[in-house]
């Protein structure tokens, strides 16, 4: 390329990048800072740059700059032979986003759920409260009331689901660590998206990290101290700050290098409610969102902590128990204690579809999508069940008994494959497949 041609190349490149600062500036209504940078560079202030591009761009960033600079650990399993591959550059994980945009008014044939089966893989001394898969589904960690965290290889409990005669020589173990470090139940668990590092959060009002690459780890390698019995936590997608729903009705964000917790600085009645149940990042961090203690559900920006959106009473006056983004972020879809399990629109809070049919009034009862988004899951309380509905249509389109003694207290899914996690009061831990 001729010099002609890379100063052309170059400039075009500026001009990009200042588009997608006045846009970014714009969209964060930061609108003195964009127009002063637009009058500044000759940028238009309007543009057609997507909302979030910059931050988008920044995290893809990081993430390929931590690739190269940050060779891949190893998990040690002490010499047994089934050593697991390195956590760092993680595989692809399929990224499809579903098309919510017609969800309103779609009707006519719902999609075939497929048949699962599950097998009991473990046993808490207690009940077993929460469950997180690893970013590449590769891991999945189970949190108890008896203070204690399972970390379970998923390809081995997917052994012992083929594996049920009794032709092996050694049973099939698939928990590869269990740690104990917190003085009360365990409520909430999170991975680091790129270390090998898994989080709890804990009514004893501590978060611990925890190092599963060193098999003899039992202990958490740090401690964040908080003030109030900490509900939730969620890594931020790229790893440098974590978000703490706790009986504070405000997230406390934590930088992970430094512990210092950054609270919002200026809020409205709306934005302030009860004890807060779950927090959940957007897939790029731009957002997050709370359900909260007072049935509400509220959307953060991500980068200046800022309420964007209140939806109050989203649940009525009972809790609002779960909340997580889709994929394309568009959507948030809530769960509550009214038995009602709800889609709602990011740009303008209004529901777009509610999936009814399962009763869930006593526990913090979970509604989820699968690792596609075609469906969303949920527990039927009543009927001890595991029901599906189809996400577009809205229809039931399976229930299954949960195999549990009483109801299930938590569901979650892989994100790479049609399989789940159940765990229950029986204190028993269920993979589906």
């Amino acid at each position: 390329m001729g010099s002609d041609a890379e100063h052309q190349y170059d400039g075009a490149l500026q001009r990009h990048v200042m588009a997608l600062i006045v846009a970014h500036l714009r969209d964060h209504n930061l609108n003195q800072a964009a127009l002063a940078v637009s009058n500044a560079t000759m940028t238009p202030l309007q543009s057609d740059v997507p909302p979030h591009k910059l931050l988008d761009l920044v995290r893809k960033g990081l993430a390929v700059d931590r690739d190269d600079a940050v060779p891949a650990p190893t998990i040690d399993n002490n010499g047994s032979g089934a050593s697991l591959a390195g956590y760092g550059p993680l595989p692809a994980v399929p990224r499809t986003s579903l098309d919510f945009s017609s969800v309103q008014a779609t009707k006519g044939t719902s999609k075939t759920f497929a048949k699962f089966e599950s097998r009991h893989v473990s046993e808490h001394k207690n009940m077993a409260r929460c469950a997180r898969f690893s970013p590449d589904g590769r891991l999945v960690a189970t949190g108890s009331a008896d203070t204690s965290i399972k970390l379970f290889e998923v390809d081995k409990v997917r052994q012992m689901l083929v594996a049920d005669g009794g032709n092996r020589e050694s049973p099939i173990r698939p928990v590869i660590r269990t740690f104990y470090d917190h003085l009360q139940p365990i409520n909430d668990l999170d991975f680091h998206p790129q270390m090998s590092i898994l989080i709890s959060g804990a009514k004893d009002r501590t978060i611990k990290f925890f190092d599963f690459a060193k098999s003899a780890a039992r202990r958490a390698v740090r401690v964040i101290q908080d003030t109030h019995n900490v509900r939730s936590v969620a890594f931020h997608p790229c790893g440098d700050y974590l978000l703490a729903g706790t009986d504070h009705p405000i997230a406390h964000l934590y930088d992970v290098s430094t512990f210092q917790c950054y609270l919002s600085s200026s809020l409205q009645d709306s934005h302030v409610g009860g004890a807060i149940n779950q927090v959940r990042y957007s897939a790029n961090g731009g957002l997050y969102v709370t359900a909260s203690k007072d049935g509400s559900v509220r959307i953060w920006d991500g980068l200046n902590a800022q309420c964007v959106r209140a939806i109050t009473c989203a649940h009525g006056t009972t809790e609002a128990t779960s909340a997580t983004f889709t994929k394309d972020q568009r959507y948030v879809l809530s769960c509550g204690k009214d038995s009602q399990i709800r889609l709602w629109e990011v740009g303008t809070g209004r529901q777009v579809k509610s999936y009814q049919g399962a009763q869930h009034h006593q526990m913090r009862c979970q509604a989820i999508f699968n690792h596609t988004e075609e469906f969303i899951l949920s527990i039927d309380e009543a009927q001890n069940e595991i029901v599906a509905w189809d996400s577009l249509t809205g229809e039931i389109v399976s229930r299954i008994p949960s195999n549990h003694v009483g109801a299930p207290r938590w569901i979650e899914h892989s994100p790479s494959e049609a399989a789940f996690v159940t765990c229950g009061t029986d204190r028993s831990v269920r993979f589906w497949r």
